[in-house]
Order: structure tokens, then C-alpha cells, then sequence
């Protein structure tokens, strides 16, 4: 029998996946848990068409992405923070404060897990951050801090 997965099943697949399994395996173990439909030919094809679509989508992200990606890639940002006299801030320059920053200057809207700061920043200077704009495509931002 041809069933459609609906959820990761241990040693059998993954997800949205089509498997022949045994009629007595479908019947007793899969079918009624949940984890899997009966694949027929018109849930096949909705299958097919839903990844179809969901293709179409990352791609558009990832377009998306690599626009936002040559905006910002190689650019430096300047953040005006409280520092004292030693050159050591008063409190730490956080991702927040880049994505606003960001937002205000390239007009990119960028979520602050998406910025990876190597270190805290806690005094003037220059330093590098890694943006992820989408899981396979990075951006590097030069960040320079100076006091207000």
C-alpha cells in the first residue's frame, strides 16, 4: 500500500514523503496514529503541487535575499554610544541597535537573530558582523562605534 507520510516516522521517512509499506503495517500502525494518508492519485498530486508552490517561495526569498545581501555586504554603519574616558562604553552596542540602524539607513529590515556579533561590544572601534539574510547566504558588515 502507498501512503503519505505526515510526519518524520523512524527508519520508514520524512514528512511529505511517498512509501510503499505493508497492509497490515498501514492499516494498524500508520493510519491510525496519524502519521500517514492513504496515497491516492488526486493527495499525490496536491502533494506534488504543494511543494511545487513552496519551491516557488524559496526562491523568491532567496532573490530576495541576495538584493538585501549587495545593499548592505561590505558597508559600514556608524553607532554613536556613551563611553568613557578610557574608551570603554557604558553598557554594550547590541543587534537591536545595528537592525534599527540598519533599517534607517538601507531601509532593510533584518531580525536581530539574524546578526551574529563575534564579541560584545563594549568599546569604541571598528568591527566586523555577520548578517545572515537566508540560511545559505551571508553578509559582513563593518560596524564603527563612536562616542556620543
Amino acid at each position: 500500500m502507498k501512503v503519505i507520510l505526515k510526519q518524520d516516522v523512524k527508519k520508514l521517512g520524512q514528512k511529505g514523503e511517498v512509501k510503499e509499506v505493508s497492509d497490515g503495517y498501514a492499516r494498524n500502525f500508520l493510519l491510525p496514529r496519524g502519521l500517514a494518508i492513504e496515497a491516492t492519485d488526486g493527495k499525490v498530486k496536491q502533494l506534488q503541487e504543494r511543494q511545487e508552490r513552496r519551491e516557488k517561495k524559496r526562491e523568491k526569498e532567496e532573490q530576495k535575499a541576495l538584493k538585501t545581501k549587495a545593499k548592505i555586504d561590505g558597508k559600514t554603519i556608524e553607532v554613536k554610544a556613551r563611553a568613557g574616558e578610557d574608551g570603554r562604553l557604558f553598557g554594550t552596542v547590541t543587534a537591536m541597535e545595528i537592525a534599527d540602524i540598519l533599517q534607517e539607513d538601507f531601509r532593510v529590515s533584518i531580525d536581530k537573530k539574524r546578526i551574529e556579533i563575534q564579541e560584545p561590544i563594549r568599546t569604541l572601534g571598528e568591527y566586523s558582523v555577520r548578517i545572515k539574510v537566508f540560511p545559505s547566504i551571508q553578509a559582513t558588515l563593518k560596524v564603527l562605534v563612536k562616542p556620543e
